[in-house]
């Protein structure tokens, strides 16, 4: 029986990361994976460059392009003309980039030394992990660790009594990969990856209405700025209807017949495509947690000790999405990092409280740290500075003048607290914020730093003026 420093399940943003992590400090190292490719091979990366955070990244960028060709180049005194849509192209650019990503960290664990182990892992007592594969490179074998990290991921949740049969009613994975572009497109859900999906198709030529459960758009983000970004997603075509609750779905006719209620009474709608995405749930399923006695609790997710990402279990650690929290590819990414440097001996830890969270819509929304509504239920003091884009010289430019930037410091010590941004590429943008938060930065510390003119971080110095008052330009 082969016996490694580190066995980690799950190859994912989390997994291979610890993985190559715990390769750099000199441990040996295997990774067990399941993922097989649309074509039948294994592959690395799991949700995320396979049918998560990757090929979506690119649909967005493609349908963006797209979008600005039909309603904005105009203004730049470009005229074109005859412009047409070859989905299949656009389809085929997102799975190479896959292909190339994936393949990316195969390269990596060659260089690195990590031993890939193709198929599905359980857990086993005394530290052993059985490994069980189809197909010739798979690979069929019981293997001993001195530590284990499990990084097995979520997988898409779906609504009871509605049958997910990926034709007429599909998951997120579904809905990166239609053949036409849907006339009537559907989407239960308006979280991050509704937003986006429906996004993409929206710009594409769909009629796509999201029905979302709850009353309030985008409850986990800043009310101001989620506010905000509702009515500019409307200006776009999304019909988003909250405090829509999806009773059933009906596919027995050429179409999805849906039917919801909400405060009005009982609605129809007929569409061509409908599209399941009410969140994640940890994949920890048939991990053989019953028998080797890891705890998981009633939703799913992994029981760890703290913010150390230790299981019960001496040895074995939890990471990403299978242990709560924000469900993002680089949470699970430092988690695993954290892991691998505990396993050899460091005491590394992740800063939880200044992780940025973004949507990728157009425009974007990016956040890090506390919104305002959280600030108050929790009495904190605070003062607020906002700047809007339409008085930004870059952004009056580039066409990208929709949306604000708030941020949010104490009353008493001038700490950031939360910034907030609704805008143009704001995922690059925020990173400014995650830097000085992570070392407990003020509004006058981003005041006073000196920005590049024009850019679009200036909207940020600007906000940070506000704070206090003494925004130049707004």
């Amino acid at each position: 029986m082969r016996e490694f420093d580190v066995v980690v399940i799950g190859a994912g943003p989390a997994g291979y990361v610890a993985a190559l992590r715990c390769a750099q400090l000199g441990l040996e190292t295997a990774v067990v994976d399941e993922w097989i490719s649309p074509e039948g091979k294994y592959v690395l990366g799991g949700t995320c460059l396979n049918v998560g955070c990757i090929p979506s990244k690119a649909l967005l960028d493609s349908s963006e392009q797209f979008y600005r060709l039909q309603h904005h180049i105009g203004t730049h005194g470009i005229s074109v003309s005859d412009i047409r849509l070859d989905l299949s192209a656009m389809i085929s650019r997102k799975n190479e980039i896959v292909r190339s990503l994936t393949g990316g960290i195969e390269s990596l664990f060659s260089k690195n030394r990590i031993m890939w182990l193709k198929g599905h892992g359980r857990l086993r007592p005394e530290m052993r992990i059985e490994v069980t594969g189809k197909g010739p490179d798979a690979a069929n074998e019981t293997v001993e660790a001195k530590n284990i990290v499990i990084a097995t991921g979520s997988v898409p949740r779906s609504l009871p009594g509605i049958l997910i049969d990926g034709e007429k009613i599909v998951d997120s994975t579904g809905a990166l990969n239609f053949s036409e572009v849907p006339k009537r497109l559907g989407v239960i859900g308006a979280g991050v990856i509704g937003l986006e999906l429906g996004s993409v198709w929206n710009r594409l030529g769909s009629e796509a209405v999201l029905l979302e459960a709850t009353e309030r758009f985008l409850f986990f983000a800043d009310h101001e700025i989620a506010k905000a970004a509702h009515e500019e997603f409307s200006k776009q075509g999304l019909d988003i209807r909250l405090g829509a609750r999806v009773l059933s779905a009906d596919t027995s006719g050429e179409g999805v017949k849906v039917t919801y209620e909400d405060n009005g009474g009982t609605h129809e709608l007929e569409f061509d495509k409908l599209v399941m995405s009410v969140g994640r749930k940890p994949h920890t399923d048939d991990l053989n947690a019953d028998e080797v006695g890891l705890l998981i609790n009633e939703s799913g997710f992994i029981h760890t000790e703290g913010r150390t990402c230790r299981t019960n279990l001496p040895g074995v650690y939890a990471v990403g999405d299978v242990v709560g929290g924000p469900m993002l590819a680089h949470k699970g990414s430092v988690e695993g990092v954290m892991v691998a440097e505990r396993i050899a001996g460091q005491d590394s830890r992740v800063s939880y409280d200044v992780i940025p969270q973004v949507v990728y819509t157009m425009p974007e929304i990016s956040w890090v740290g506390r919104t305002e509504e959280e600030l108050q239920a929790d009495g904190v003091p605070y003062k607020i500075g906002r700047f809007q884009l339409k008085y930004n010289g870059r952004a009056m430019a580039m066409e990208e003048t929709a949306g604000m930037v708030k941020v949010i410091a104490h009353k008493e010590t001038d700490e950031l607290l939360g910034v907030h941004i609704l805008g143009f590429m704001s995922s690059e943008i925020i990173a400014e914020a995650v830097v000085a938060m992570e070392y407990k930065g003020s509004a006058e510390d981003l005041a006073r730093t000196v920005h590049s003119h024009p850019s679009l971080t200036e909207a940020i110095q600007e906000a940070a003026l506000s704070v206090d008052d003494r925004a130049l330009h707004g």
